[in-house]
């Protein structure tokens, strides 16, 4: 499993606001993530971090909503059942890199400032709530979405059981 991380966010304030390892706590819940959902294939995932204004254009630019959005997830395959994965065509460009070998899953876009703000709003650290987030987009870069009850319950469980696994709860 591989995570590209890019840190576009130009605030003064970034490594008080990320103060752990920001990449490896990534990896780690990518791997998570990957794991519970019983994923065959060494995949790529990558990640951008980036402040209000960039996220907002992202956010109008792909979606037509001219707000600024905590995190933005963008899958590089449907799923007609989430994590699917026998779905998947292992000699398919589209789903693999053809040099790497590896299950290209989609991107992610976090809102440094946004994890800030939503770990001091329901009291917990920003390691908790970074992880949240990416734990939350990776489900939906394999399919999960929250769009009914029944799908928030199941897509909900799996991030909280991963984050619970890797130690990180909500303090």
């Amino acid at each position: 499993m591989h995570v590209i991380l890019e840190n576009e966010y130009e605030g003064s304030d970034f490594a008080d606001i990320l103060n752990f390892d920001y990449h490896k706590t990534a990896q780690a819940v990518v791997s998570r993530i990957l794991s519970d959902c019983s994923c065959p294939y060494d995949a790529e995932v990558n990640i951008l971090l980036t402040g209000l204004s960039e996220i907002e254009e992202i956010n109008s630019e792909m979606r037509g909503i001219a707000s600024p959005t905590d995190v933005l997830s963008f899958p590089m395959h449907e799923y007609e059942y989430p994590a699917d994965f026998d779905e998947i065509d292992p000699d398919s460009f589209d789903d693999f890199d053809p040099e790497s070998g590896l299950l290209l899953l989609g991107d992610i876009v976090l809102c440094v400032p946004r994890i800030k703000s939503q770990a001091e709003e329901y009291g917990h650290s920003t390691l908790r709530e970074y992880a949240f987030l990416i734990a939350h987009s990776v489900l939906h870069l394999i399919g999960y979405d929250h769009m009914t009850e029944d799908e928030a319950e199941v897509m909900f469980k799996k991030q909280d059981e991963a984050l619970s696994e890797l130690g990180i709860t909500r303090e």
